[in-house]
């Protein structure tokens, strides 16, 4: 693993868990902050499922999971080339931001998510810097497919 791939591994799962323990001693659970009104609130919740809340309080499911998805990124990406630096970065932002939550879910039984965007009138679920990551990971995946597809 380089230097750099290493520092955004630590890096983002250190802003992540940072940025949750922060909320914490900020807000009680529920409490809302505008940031900009009309769009942007960080909004203190737990979350016991995914995404939208479903397969709530499914813990040991979502732990088994994310278990299961950080061995087979971790196997991916020590088995992909090093000069695929689009694939190996999506890995590493897949693998932290399941790191992130995988923690909450073991350490305290439920995913802290603070940051609520209202976009065209639409209140998108509640989310945080490991879910920021997932889905940063997942888009470079989507760009790698693209351009190796391209070639």
């Amino acid at each position: 693993m380089k230097k750099r791939e290493l520092f955004v591994l630590v890096g983002v799962l250190a802003l992540d868990l940072l940025s949750k323990y922060w909320i914490e001693s900020i807000l009680d659970l529920y409490d809302s902050i505008t940031v900009i009104p009309g769009f942007f609130w960080l909004t203190y919740l737990r979350n016991t499922g995914a995404a939208w809340s479903i397969f709530e309080g499914q813990r040991w499911f979502f732990l088994v999971l994310a278990a299961a998805a950080m061995v087979g990124m971790a196997y991916f990406f020590f088995k992909t080339d090093k000069k695929n630096q689009i694939l190996r970065f999506a890995l590493i932002f897949m693998f932290v931001g399941t790191m992130g939550n995988f923690i909450d879910r073991l350490v305290l039984t439920y995913v802290r998510d603070f940051l609520s965007f209202n976009t065209f009138g639409y209140m998108f679920p509640v989310f945080n810097v490991a879910d920021i990551s997932l889905n940063v990971g997942a888009g470079l995946l989507i760009l790698d497919a693209w351009l190796e597809r391209k070639n």
